[in-house]
Formats: structure tokens, C-alpha cells, sequence
């Protein structure tokens, strides 16, 4: 009996892990932070966060509703679910409780997300001119330029670009070919291969940006992204997410660009938004950015045609 006891605490304790597993860091960093901000709701309350039962999390629902987007509702719910999974206990998300008060938000605050805005060509020349316009050292003009032109030019999430190692390149007499090694759509690192062509145009060209960036900083192995030390002293270490995002900021800033509504995501919806609008279809434009699904590639081409196929230009006055 006492056998069996541990096989089965083994058992669940690797069921755990495999759980655990089954999401990238972020992930189940998102989902911490998350059910951080549930807990403190609870113990303000005097209520359980773990376990907890579907009348708690519709009150907590309830109450973000107030400052928070639709979608913002729907990413707690999930964490605090997969927190409770996490720890094995049980969470009945599609309680009535649950649904129907979401259901009513949904009716009351409408469901129109607004995302960060693309980055669109006039602004990546914009930043690549600010950036050459620098009186920064040549090596640290070349790393940035080489970040935002491959991240707009393979249609890159930041985790995907700051993730690319010198190991994952492949230059070939019609540019490069990245392999992705693991992306937020494929958790079972499958992969896929990113063909980014040469332009004729060297001062926008990713692949030549690049190229001139691994020759001056003479990477020869390892993340190909990496961080300065005081000084512009080249380290092994690699960039963080976070970093792609300041980097944008801090360019379209200097390029007397508005930067509040920009973020990491804008090089790849900004991407997709410049090809839809050249008249690349949805296949072509997902097998660049990983997309598994239409929805949202339909959503930028609808945005980038929204004055292309405007009624209102049949209108004669």
C-alpha cells in the first residue's frame, strides 16, 4: 500500500512537471503575474485564491471590468485557471457564474481591441536615418539597425529576434535564411526557416545590415543580439525582450515620432500591414510571421485596404 502510495505521488508530481513544461517562461511568468494581482484581490477581500471557486472569479472579473479591456478579462481567467492546474486543483471556468457575467461585460463594454501601432515604412526609414544621423560609435549604430531591420523584415516576434543565434544563419546568393528554432505558436520547437531576400536598397537591406554587423563585431557563434557593457565594450550576454521595445521607443523618439502607442509587436504587425498593403495574400504574408491561424493576418490586411477598397472613392464630387 505504502508502495503504491509513492509510485502515485511520483505520479502526480511529474504530471506536474509536465504541465509545467507545456508552456515557454513567459508564459508562466504571465500567468504569475496575473494571479499575483488575483491573490491580492482575495486577501483584501478575505477571500481563497487557491483553491478558489467560480463565484470569487466572477467578482474579480467583475471588478477589473471596470479599467480593463475585454481581452485583459479573458488572459486572468486563463491564468488563474492554469494556476490551479498548475498546483492540481480544479477550476470550472465555463461556470455559469463565469460565462454569463463575461457575456454581460462583453454586451455593456463592447469587445474592439486597440493595438499597438505597426511600424510602417516611412518610420523605419525614419529610424534608420535617425540612427545614422547618430554621434554614436559605428558598432553600436550597426547592432541597432540590424535589430529593427530583421524584426520588421522577417515579421518577428521580439522573443523570436533576441532568440536567433549566429548558428541559426544561413547567408545565400539571394540573401538569408534564419531557422527559428522554438516560437510562441510552436512549443514543441518544430521550427521553421525565414527567407529574408536582399534589397537593392543597402541602407534599408536587412541582410546587409546584418552581414556589416557580424563582420564589426566579429560574432562568430552564439545570440548575435547582444548587450554593451560600459564603454561599447561587445558581451557574450544576450539582449532581453525588453530591450527591442527601448530600442524603438527610443528611436522614434528621436525621430520627433509619437511613441506611446508603439511596442515590440509593431515591427511584426508593421510587417504585415506593409505587405498586405503591397498586395502580398495572407499565405504568403503568415508563412513570414508563423501565424497558425487567419484572424489576425485578415485583421491587418483588412487595415492595410481600408482606404485601397473604400466605397467612398466611387463617390463623384
Amino acid at each position: 500500500m505504502n508502495k503504491l502510495t509513492t509510485d502515485l505521488k511520483l505520479l502526480h508530481e511529474e504530471t506536474l512537471n509536465n504541465l509545467r513544461s507545456s508552456k515557454a517562461n513567459n508564459t508562466l511568468r504571465a500567468y504569475k503575474s496575473d494571479f499575483k494581482d488575483f491573490g491580492i484581490f482575495c486577501a483584501k477581500h478575505g477571500l481563497n485564491a487557491l483553491p478558489t471557486e467560480p463565484k470569487i472569479v466572477s467578482l474579480y472579473i467583475t471588478y477589473l471590468s471596470k479599467n480593463s479591456k475585454i481581452s485583459t478579462l479573458r488572459r486572468r481567467l486563463v491564468s488563474i485557471s492554469m494556476v490551479h492546474k498548475l498546483k492540481g486543483h480544479y477550476l470550472d471556468t465555463k461556470n455559469p457564474v463565469i460565462v454569463e457575467n463575461l457575456m454581460g461585460i462583453r454586451r455593456v463594454k463592447g469587445s474592439i481591441q486597440k493595438g499597438k501601432k505597426p511600424i510602417l515604412i516611412k518610420h523605419l526609414k525614419s529610424i534608420i536615418n535617425i540612427i545614422n544621423d547618430q554621434k554614436i560609435d559605428e558598432i553600436k549604430k550597426l547592432r541597432d539597425k540590424s535589430i529593427i531591420l530583421i524584426g520588421f523584415g522577417g515579421g518577428f516576434r521580439r522573443t523570436e529576434l533576441i532568440s536567433i543565434d549566429y548558428e541559426d544563419l544561413e547567408f545565400v546568393p539571394e540573401g538569408l535564411k534564419i531557422n527559428i528554432k522554438r516560437s510562441k505558436t510552436d512549443q514543441f520547437g518544430e521550427g521553421m526557416i525565414k527567407g529574408l531576400p536582399l534589397f537593392i536598397n543597402e541602407v534599408y537591406c536587412p541582410v546587409s545590415n546584418l552581414r556589416k554587423w557580424l563582420e564589426v563585431s566579429k560574432i562568430k557563434s552564439g545570440p548575435i543580439f547582444t548587450r554593451f557593457s560600459k564603454g561599447l565594450s561587445l558581451t557574450n550576454k544576450r539582449l532581453t525582450d525588453q530591450s527591442v521595445v527601448l530600442l524603438i521607443k527610443e528611436y522614434l523618439k528621436l525621430a520627433g515620432i509619437e511613441n506611446t502607442n508603439f511596442a515590440g509587436h509593431s515591427l511584426r504587425s508593421g510587417f504585415a500591414t506593409v505587405a498586405a498593403e503591397s498586395g502580398a495574400d495572407e499565405r504568403s504574408i503568415m508563412a513570414m510571421t508563423g501565424h497558425k491561424t487567419t484572424q489576425m493576418v485578415r485583421r491587418y490586411i483588412k487595415e492595410a485596404n481600408i482606404f485601397k477598397n473604400n466605397a467612398l472613392n466611387k463617390v463623384k464630387i
